[in-house]
């Protein structure tokens, strides 16, 4: 085909343009695979570190476990079998609530990374968002699950108000609490496992009931020294020298007085002979 002057033939435009054509579109599907592929990965990142387990309820379960439990089981010098949910290692907040550092009512530290934090929620907060990778999320490692059980509302700093017992409810918690001492103290264990958990069901699940019998915790739990008791009998070797000292440089003082003001002797006169 005859082409007219300073028009470019269009047959041989044509493979140009085809193949243009190709190029844009290959470029936009590749460009929409990589969004797309991105916001996947995005979404399942966000999926994986997506927590949905109560740290600060976590932390008043192990208080219990730790306050009203330990002490006895360090005390029969029973270990815990490790499917047992009452188990640190079970505790998917337990690393790094031992890298929590309390050095003062105002100062929290990292342990991993040494930051300070004025309040133990800023610091809550840093571990979920900068060390969330290190909790282990599978199932069973939540703490939190096991409140009902555990009595944790009497555990906790800000309790929750009172409210009409709930029978249903009630009923629940102490079958948990008391799979929880099959599971944790099995009584063909031998006679540590055995009084363990007769101890368990007297220690937690007896309280699970509306009559009001029972009380959570009547054996008691770890012996904690009062801090106010501590600071004062601090403060008070702290003054003691220096009270001691007050009142021996008094009494010295009071010594020095004598002596000046002492009453001089008078002299007696000898009558003259007459």
């Amino acid at each position: 085909m005859r082409s007219w002057a300073g028009r470019p033939d269009s047959s041989l435009l044509a493979p140009f343009l085809a193949a243009s054509c190709l190029l844009l579109v290959a470029g936009s599907h590749q460009e929409i695979h990589e969004a797309t592929g991105s916001r996947i990965h995005h979404q399942t990142n966000q999926h994986t570190h997506e927590v949905h387990c109560s740290r600060e309820r976590s932390r008043a379960a192990w208080k219990a476990i730790d306050e009203y439990l330990m002490p006895f089981v360090e005390k029969e010098k029973y270990e815990l079998p490790s499917k047992c949910r009452l188990h640190a290692e079970n505790d998917m907040f337990r690393e790094q609530e031992e890298h929590k550092i309390h050095f003062d009512v105002n100062e929290w530290r990292c342990g991993f990374c040494k930051k300070s934090f004025r309040a133990e929620k800023y610091i809550d907060q840093h571990f979920s968002n900068r060390h969330n990778n290190l909790l282990d999320n599978s199932q069973g490692r939540c703490l939190a699950d096991l409140c009902g059980a555990l009595h944790c509302d009497l555990t906790m700093e800000f309790k929750k108000p009172k409210s009409k017992c709930n029978a249903a409810a009630a009923a629940r918690n102490c079958h948990l609490c008391e799979s929880l001492a099959d599971n944790c103290f099995p009584v063909n264990q031998g006679h540590s496992a055995s009084r363990l958990h007769e101890f368990f069901l007297r220690q937690f699940c007896d309280a699970h009931t509306c009559n009001g019998d029972s009380k959570p915790f009547p054996k008691g739990g770890r012996k904690q020294t009062n801090r106010f008791y501590l600071a004062l009998c601090i403060l008070t070797l702290l003054l003691l020298p220096l009270f001691y000292l007050i009142v021996f440089l008094h009494q010295r003082e009071m010594k020095k007085g004598v002596q000046v003001f002492k009453r001089i002797p008078k002299t007696v006169h000898k009558k003259k002979p007459s």
